[in-house]
């Protein structure tokens, strides 16, 4: 049947590339995750159980259309299976909860390579001279619809999870990024007054971490790799918030709060909280003596 209605289509003149994969979308959104399909979303987020049975179903139905309308090129002989684009698809979609959303309408490919691979790259310097330069990379996200990822570094994210680095959260949050026309730090927000909170917010944090940076003084939560551009501080950020919520919470109270209104989940409610610190030992804390030197030490 499914052939006999695009031959009616294409008979009556009806423009069929277009009609034809929002019908396709349609049959391949109806029909439920298969249960190995399902098995492997669940692995690829480690608290997928956690999430409200409304969560689960999005997530699900965003990682259909994404698998149907996204196209996966294995890079550096890697082979790609099932497990792997199941992956990447439910971690890019998990930045898309609750928001009305074309899954990333602007991506078309994504080229996954089995470790880090190297960018070229034409860098200017001063006087305006520019140098050929080798760049050893673990994700890339390009204007033109394609994104670049490292499967060793999807791997590992995954699997440590509350590390607080995951390159696909990182690649795919510079997509949402481009979605407001430039990559400059600022998603689509939907109002001046969200634009206006989001801009102070996280300029003041940005500003801090390029001090802590340049001071080479390590934030506790953040980074330092976000202090390279507004884009990569919206980045770092959105990795923090979906992989160490707590810390990014108790550290960075305004901006967790900034981005929690712009992704509209908590992950706090997810991902339990992590065990306080350790107390020093009472002898470690004491202060020690000072020693008076008199002349006659000299």
């Amino acid at each position: 049947m499914d052939a006999w209605v695009l031959l009616i289509l294409t008979a009556l003149g009806i423009a069929a590339p277009i009609v034809y994969p929002r019908w396709t979308l349609r049959r391949a959104l109806a029909r439920p995750l298969p249960a190995a399909e399902q098995a492997t979303l669940e692995r690829s987020i480690p608290f997928y159980r956690k999430l409200a049975p409304d969560l689960q179903r999005q997530l699900q139905r965003m990682v259909v259309q994404f698998l149907h309308q996204k196209k996966f090129v294995a890079c550096a002989g890697l082979e790609l299976s099932d497990e792997m684009r199941i992956t990447i698809a439910a971690q890019a979609c998990l930045l898309l909860l609750n928001k009305p959303s074309k899954v990333y309408r602007a991506l078309h490919t994504i080229l996954v390579y089995p470790g880090a691979f190297i960018a070229h790259r034409d860098e200017m310097g001063a006087g305006g001279v520019i140098t050929p330069s080798r760049r050893q990379m673990l994700g890339e996200s390009w204007s033109d619809g394609r994104i670049v990822l490292s499967w060793d570094d999807v791997e590992r994210g995954t699997l440590d999870w509350q590390g607080g680095n995951n390159v696909v959260l990182h690649e795919f949050a510079h997509q949402l990024d481009s979605e407001s026309g430039s990559n400059n730090g600022a998603p689509y927000l939907g109002s001046p007054d969200n634009y206006r909170s989001w801009s102070e917010v996280l300029s003041r944090d940005y500003a801090n971490l390029r001090h802590e940076a340049w001071l080479g003084r390590p934030d506790s939560v953040l980074d330092h790799y976000g202090a390279s551009s507004p884009a990569e501080f919206f980045a770092v950020v959105t990795e923090t918030f979906f992989t160490r919520p707590w810390q990014l919470a108790e550290r960075h109270a305004a901006l967790y709060g900034e981005l929690q209104k712009y992704y509209r989940v908590d992950p706090r409610d997810w991902l339990a909280a992590p065990p306080p610190p350790v107390p020093e030992p009472a002898f470690l804390s004491m202060p020690m003596p000072v020693r008076r030197f008199a002349w006659a030490d000299w």
